[in-house]
């Protein structure tokens, strides 16, 4: 999950200052030093860590209270305030033109991953209304044209492709000409990469740009790779000019040092993150503020409000809330919802989403929806009868037997489920109008190691 490893350290940093009337500047400096150590050990920039720890101390030395909040919700609202300006200040949108054809340029080294956030994006702005062409300008790489086609087609745009040895100029000044005639209003340009950065890829892209004088022109980076990211981000800007990045892998940088340098070190925005490798959701705008609360487990509901809009059956989740506080929640009801869950992605993330989650990290880390365990699950309830789902008191022995044969389990693995559906359902029954439960959490992620 995208910054764990610096969001665990920087709660520890602030433990020591629960239950102190005033901050002083040895409390502030102590924890700091755990701050800039735990920066550092993400793969920060130095000297961006560094400045973020001055500008930190001067706003917090002697700070009062903020109304009813404690010395430590002090730090961290300055920590956040912080880490919101070094991740950007404001949220950056990707340029598009007000009228006509939106020449938007991706580049990026091989293996960044430049070549699926195209049909990624692709996807997310049809979503939005558009009509985007992919045009193929990589003719080095094997079976990167192939690829690209293969991405439109499950997209359900179009690609622009001219199969030979034309120059991959000549293609985008082909394939924007080609746009314009069919009507797209944008054009995504697929160029190509390199191990390491070069003269002759600088120069290739810098004719591509005078050609087409793209609106935007976004550098595709792999998170994971730290430091060497901002580096790269650096060179291309310096060499070619860009107008903001899209950072891949986000899901799997438990750092998070380039994210948090990028901006710092090159001046521009970072516009799109990569979340996970389905091409749907896969991709989404870049919300500084949203991801300072999340490093800071204070949660980042406006990201899960919006996720849940755009993938989930609201009638379904409103007649299981309806039942839910009737005291009428099921077995089915139970299995519907997990298929409700498993369309908004990993349920890691939506975790991440919810503000104070981190304390119970170590007990949900086996939550995994499409795991062995998870679809054992789903055959024992998919083995019942519809009396059954609904009613599980009347499971008895031979029942129970008949149950496990169905789905191919043990009859203990049957008990065990029946068990702690009853106690999960108590919960919720007590949860109505209150926080979540953390024995909640817990009974429900017993489900994921049943059948270990």
């Amino acid at each position: 999950m995208a910054f764990e490893n610096l969001g665990d350290k920087l709660q520890k940093a602030f433990k020591d200052l629960r239950g102190k009337g005033k901050l002083s500047e040895s409390d502030i400096d102590g924890a700091l030093r755990e701050v800039r150590k735990a920066l550092l050990e993400a793969d920060v920039n130095f000297k961006v860590a560094k400045d973020f720890i001055a500008q930190v101390r001067e706003k917090a030395i002697g700070e009062e209270v903020f109304g009813s909040l404690k010395p430590d919700q002090t730090v961290i609202k300055i920590v956040r305030d912080e880490l919101t300006q070094l991740l950007g200040g404001t949220q950056s949108k990707i340029t598009m033109s007000s009228k006509g054809l939106t020449t938007i340029m991706l580049v990026g080294l091989q293996g960044a991953g430049k070549t699926t956030t195209v049909g990624k994006l692709a996807l997310m702005l049809k979503k939005k209304g558009k009509n985007p062409l992919l045009a193929a300008c990589d003719v080095y790489r094997p079976a990167a044209i192939k690829q690209l086609q293969v991405l439109a087609s499950q997209v359900g745009v179009s690609a622009f492709t001219i199969e030979g040895s034309k120059e991959p100029v000549a293609i985008a000044k082909e394939a924007v000409e080609y746009a314009k005639k069919h009507n797209n209003d944008v054009i995504l340009i697929d160029t190509a990469g390199r191990l390491t950065i070069d003269t002759v890829l600088m120069e290739e892209l810098k004719n591509i740009k005078a050609a087409v004088m793209p609106h935007e022109i976004l550098l595709v980076l792999d998170s994971m790779t730290g430091q060497d990211a901002v580096t790269t981000a650096k060179a291309f800007d310096e060499s070619l000019g860009i107008d903001g990045t899209v950072l891949t892998k986000m899901d799997g940088d438990a750092r998070g040092g380039a994210a948090l340098s990028i901006k710092a070190v090159t001046g521009k925005p970072i516009k799109l993150i990569g979340v996970s490798e389905k091409l749907d959701g896969g991709l989404e705008d870049f919300y500084p503020d949203r991801m300072a609360g999340r490093i800071l487990d204070l949660g980042d509901l406006a990201s899960l409000f919006e996720q849940a809009q755009r993938n989930l059956d609201q009638d379904t989740m409103k007649e299981a809330a309806t039942r839910l506080r009737k005291g009428q929640f099921t077995l089915d009801d139970f299995l519907k919802q997990l298929h409700q869950i498993k369309k908004m992605g990993s349920l890691q993330s939506i975790i991440g989403m919810l503000p104070g989650m981190g304390k119970f990290k170590d007990q949900l880390k086996n939550l995994d929806l499409d795991s062995k365990e998870m679809k054992h699950l789903e055959a024992i309830i998919l083995s019942m009868t519809n009396e059954e789902r609904n009613e599980v008191d009347i499971l008895n022995g031979s029942r129970r037997k008949r149950i496990a044969q169905g789905a191919g389990v043990q009859i203990q693995d049957v008990n065990r489920l029946v068990k702690q559906f009853k106690e999960m359902r108590k919960q919720m029954k007590r949860m109505k109008n209150k926080k979540i439960n953390p024995s909640l959490l817990k009974n429900f992620g017993n489900f994921t190691g049943m059948f270990r």
